[in-house]
């Protein structure tokens, strides 16, 4: 049997940015990209614009932190974790990401039929909608 050499190497996908949304050009590039597109990749993944708002809102947020820690000699945290002054406020968004989160967790994707998985996204867009109003 012939031996295998496997190399590791940083690459990326080239991609052009147009407002909120990305287009990846298919154009495998060398080191790292420039920027993430996190944000960007669950848009297209199709998680909740809701979800998208409080993560840009969040990456504001730090963006901004990150701005004035040099001024202030201030390190940043390493982790979206709650602050000590976030625990104790508990917000209807986090009940229902709660609810959701459980109700999620309750099935086990490998044991139910395919009629079965459609009524458990019925129920989730439910929830989900029941947070909106």
């Amino acid at each position: 049997m012939a031996e295998q050499i496997s190399t590791i190497a940083n690459v990326h996908i080239d991609a052009v940015e147009h407002g909120d949304k990305i287009v990846f050009l298919h154009a495998v590039k060398e080191g790292p990209a420039n920027q993430s597109y996190g944000l960007q990749v669950a848009q297209l993944a199709g998680v909740p614009r809701e979800v998208i708002a409080q993560a840009r809102k969040k990456l504001v947020s730090l963006e901004q932190q990150r701005e004035q820690a040099p001024q202030t000699g201030q390190t940043l945290p390493l982790s979206f974790a709650e602050t000590p002054a976030h625990k104790d406020t508990a917000t209807e968004t986090d009940i229902g990401a709660n609810q959701l989160r459980d109700k999620l967790a309750s099935y086990q994707p490998d044991e139910l039929t395919p009629r079965q998985a459609l009524n458990a996204l019925y129920e989730l867009q439910q929830l989900l909608s029941d947070q909106s109003d």
